[in-house]
């Protein structure tokens, strides 16, 4: 009996070890996992920063881009508005004397 009592000690005994083993290595697993979470946030978090940063660099150049197309059309403008003005000019002359005589009858 007393043999029987002793391997049930034993027997408790190594139950007792790998109870206290396996709480052991499942906070190291916890740990594990929370450092890895630690990192993936810190990781995220970085490359939500670049993503903002790159995404304003994008919108800049297409400011400016977009900025020197309409510069580009206003000129554009500016410029048949004054080859008008100038055509109109010339006819202007024209087209007074004609309305004078018109209006004046000679």
């Amino acid at each position: 009996m007393e043999t029987e009592k002793s391997l049930l000690q034993k027997i408790r005994e190594k139950e007792l070890e790998m109870s206290v083993r396996i709480d052991q290595e499942r906070n190291k697993a916890d740990q594990v996992l929370d450092q890895a979470s630690r990192e993936a946030s810190a990781l995220l978090n970085r490359e939500e920063t670049e993503a903002e940063r790159e995404a304003g660099e994008y919108l800049q150049g297409e400011m400016k881009r977009l900025n020197a197309e309409a510069d580009r059309l206003r000129a554009e403008r500016v410029h048949e508005i004054t080859a008008i003005r100038d055509r109109g000019g010339k006819n202007l002359p024209g087209a007074v004397e004609k309305i004078v005589s018109l209006v004046l009858p000679d």
